[in-house]
């Protein structure tokens, strides 16, 4: 049977370009973190599925970060018995060291390629790159105007959300889950379930079902309300000495916080739309409760219009983004033709032994 590993993406192609929580995923000081550089094909994510395997192996519990340009691809490697990270700290989530050597090692895979063919396919690379780049800059138009579209919905529910009753109902919440105890402040990471993609919208949402015992679902089409209960539940729970991983919203992270976990309680508070669902079984808590939907009804075809376009301007920046892996996969051979695999597999195999 095949493992299940708990899943987040670390960055996500937003309506405000792309957001890279990479540096989130440890704390500098008590984490080490190996920030891999190298081309596109030259392994990094090779090198950290191998890494991952060694650790399950071990008996250590593994969280994967897969590529939201490619989920099948990973992007990063967190063990956390290990306070342990490996992240691709290439370009669009480039990673600085805040403490070098005493927290982050860089990890270059160019010492395992062939530089003169990289160099005689200098034209090519660059051409392809270029390409790529042009696609992933139509993405972000298309984003970006989806965006806007879900943003214009977000503020009128505002309008007619009772920023009160949600916020009273979040301190009923807090009293109920989170029990008090001495101890200073937790610690954040932040993170996403949900991203769009090059094979569609894609949702985590078995990294809560399968991994926290406590679960509370708010259903909320656009997110007013489950934003204010979500933003008190971290205050809260952080305030009371605990970790939380909080996970943002994937077309609007600057406004909007989607899922607050806590793991040492194996508690989570999630919001359900139409783009990420849970179990029916859950408990549920309909966000409708908090808003007046007869006042409301004088925007709804404006509302619909915009969920209607906004669903297809989605629709384009998958299709781009399918594009722009394909151009990918053609930049990435030309490095997969000039690197040296059993140089690299004996690196990994030596890393290995050392970090685990």
């Amino acid at each position: 049977m095949t493992k299940l590993n708990q899943k987040f993406f670390l960055g996500a192609n937003s309506a405000d370009g792309f957001i890279s929580h990479f540096s989130d995923s440890y704390i500098p000081g008590t984490w080490r973190a190996f920030i891999i550089k190298g081309g596109p094909g030259s392994g990094k994510s090779s090198f950290m599925k191998y890494i991952a395997a060694k650790a399950e192996d071990r008996g250590y519990t593994v969280i994967l970060t897969p590529c939201s340009s490619d989920p099948d691809s990973l992007d990063g490697v967190i063990i956390e018995e290990l306070k342990t990270v490996l992240l691709d700290g290439t370009a669009p989530h480039i990673v600085e060291p805040s403490l070098p050597g005493a927290c982050e090692n860089i990890i270059n895979l160019g010492e395992f390629w062939n530089s003169e063919k990289l160099f005689s396919n200098a034209e090519k690379i660059k051409e392809t790159a270029q390409r790529n780049s042009k696609l992933h800059k139509t993405v972000s138009a298309y984003l970006s105007a989806a965006g806007e579209l879900m943003f214009d919905n977000l503020k009128i529910s505002r309008l007619y959300t009772d920023r009160s009753a949600a916020l009273k109902l979040a301190k009923r919440m807090a009293h109920k889950y989170l029990p008090e105890r001495n101890g200073g402040v937790g610690e954040e990471f932040v993170r996403f379930i949900g991203g769009t993609t090059p094979k569609g919208i894609v949702a985590f949402s078995r990294t809560v079902t399968d991994f926290y015992k406590n679960i509370v679902v708010i259903e909320d089409k656009f997110g007013a309300a489950s934003n204010e209960i979500m933003r008190y539940l971290r205050a809260a729970a952080k305030q009371g000495g605990y970790d939380v991983i909080t996970l943002k919203n994937p077309f609007l992270p600057s406004e909007l916080t989607d899922h607050i976990l806590i793991p040492e309680l194996s508690l989570a508070f999630v919001t359900e739309n139409e783009y990420i669902k849970f179990s029916a079984d859950l408990r549920r808590i309909h966000a409708r409760r908090f808003t007046d939907n007869g006042a409301m009804k004088e925007y709804r075809a404006r509302m619909l219009f915009n969920r209607r376009v906004s669903r297809e301007l989605l629709l384009g920046a998958i299709y781009t983004l399918n594009k722009a892996k394909k151009v990918h996969d053609e930049l990435e051979s030309y490095y997969i033709n000039a690197m040296d695999f059993g140089a690299l597999t004996e690196f990994a195999e030596d890393f290995a032994e050392k970090i685990l």
